[in-house]
């Protein structure tokens, strides 16, 4: 096996593959990145049993100045090798395997590796039964941005560590909830064909590695076989493995009417919200307070160690009844952060029940936010 290659195109491709790479891993080769060189193209694989990124660097793209003296292939340790490559000196390099060592020379620069045979590496997924869908980048990548923020961290309940998808003809849904709060977005998907009805489940640290691959790209190939997904996008397969068991029937949180509403500028809720905190994050609880009375609005937070602070609120519209209502200001910062919107609406129905933010004008939770309060009583 020899080649040799542009560098900086062989850069930015280990460098996607890396995503998939851990180190810590109980099947040692996987902390290993897998060359497979043919006459038309060098294929770069990286796993860590969850996730798995293929990308194909074609010699017919004279971007990657690729050209293949012998084929073959290996697996090499993914941190050296793709530290030596990025320190190399010249443009170009080569790469020759003799038997399990790699040599890899550019310019007045050389090194030798070990490495492991290529055919010791997992096999990736095949997804012959499959359903399959196109979607645009930009769909995907607002899907996965608006919904990842409520997937929860705790492996105690692993359902909840992922994104809920389910397709319906031309629309998709995708719910996270962590319990304490909850994300949902539905796109009418432009472009593909009606699909049957699929439900899936992906941990969303799988859809976090994928949106910074999708950067660029314009359509997206999705295949869902019965226990893995597949992202195909350019050169790039992305590969992840689904969760197993029943997602939380969660259309039953979303309230359906509201007894008290605010509208108001997204930044100068999220500027109070931030000026709240400063004291709320040094309490125990870090929970501020909301209080709407006689059509205004005033944010609250309290620290029995600091202090308190008290701003109060221009808002746009504020219709119903009086209320005072607390919960954590991380989860609507964030919630205000993703929706991207100038105006948002905050609708709740009572002081213990789950609260909704919508950006203006939303009629069918098409974007929604939904926060559990805090009782402080």
């Amino acid at each position: 096996m020899k080649f040799s290659i542009n560098r900086q195109a062989f850069i930015k491709a280990l460098n996607d593959v890396a995503r998939a790479i851990s180190s810590r891993t109980t099947i040692p080769i996987l902390t290993n990145i897998k060359l497979d060189l043919t006459e038309e193209d060098l294929v770069l694989t990286g796993s860590n049993a969850d996730i798995s990124i293929k990308i194909t660097l074609e010699a017919s793209d004279t971007t990657n100045e690729l050209v293949v003296e012998s084929t073959g292939g290996i697996t090499l340790p993914a941190t050296f090798f793709i530290n030596i490559v990025k320190h190399l000196p010249a443009d170009k390099m080569t790469l020759e395997i003799d038997g399990l060592q790699a040599l890899i020379t550019s310019g007045s620069a050389s090194f030798k590796i070990n490495g492991q045979p290529s055919s010791a590496y997992p096999k990736l997924p095949e997804l012959s039964e499959s359903k399959s869908l196109k979607v645009s980048a930009a769909q995907l990548v607002e899907i996965i941005a608006q919904t990842k923020i409520s997937a929860s961290t705790q492996e105690s309940r692993p359902i909840l560590t992922g994104i809920h998808l389910t397709l319906d003809g031309n629309q998709i849904k995708a719910v996270t909830t962590d319990s304490h709060r909850l994300s949902q977005r539905i796109v009418t998907l432009t472009g593909t064909e009606n699909t049957d009805k699929v439900s899936v489940i992906i941990p969303a640290k799988a859809f976090n590695e994928l949106q910074s691959l999708l950067d660029g790209q314009n359509r997206v190939e999705i295949k869902l076989s019965s226990n893995q997904a597949a992202f195909i996008f350019g050169k790039t397969t992305f590969y992840s493995r689904l969760l197993e068991g029943n997602y939380p029937e969660t259309d039953r949180l979303i309230p359906s009417e509201a007894t008290t509403e605010l509208q108001i500028d997204a930044a100068a809720l999220s500027g109070a919200i931030d000026r709240a905190s400063l004291l709320s994050h040094e309490s125990r609880n870090n929970v501020i307070l909301l209080t709407i009375k006689d059509g205004q609005a005033q944010l609250s937070g309290n620290s029995q160690e600091v202090g308190q602070v008290k701003e109060e609120l221009t808002a746009e519209k504020v219709v119903g009844e009086d209320l005072e209502i607390s919960f954590n200001p991380d989860y609507v910062r964030d919630a205000l952060r993703v929706l991207q919107g100038k105006t948002v609406e905050l609708k709740f129905t009572t002081n213990l029940r789950p609260f909704i933010i919508i950006p203006e004008g939303e009629t069918d939770n098409k974007q929604l936010q939904l926060v559990t309060p805090v009782r402080t009583f």
